[in-house]
């Protein structure tokens, strides 16, 4: 498992699986996105405005990346 914070966009993205695959994107509301792979099986969760959402200094390991447009 991986959990990575991007400060710049607040997005939290929790990957259960780290191997390449192709995934679906289910929107459960406008804060998360759940990706689905082919086996229909739970691979990734991405939270939007996380800061809002969950206390992310509870949270380890946290990754915090800086992302460039």
């Amino acid at each position: 498992m991986k959990i990575t914070y991007d400060s710049t966009k607040d997005l939290l993205y929790i990957r259960f699986d780290t191997k390449e695959q192709t995934l679906t994107n289910i929107i459960v509301n406008e804060n998360i996105i759940l990706d689905i792979n082919e086996d229909n099986k739970l691979v990734g969760i991405e939270i939007i405005e996380a800061s809002e959402m969950i206390a992310l200094e509870q949270l380890f390991p946290i990754i915090k990346n800086t992302l460039s447009h």
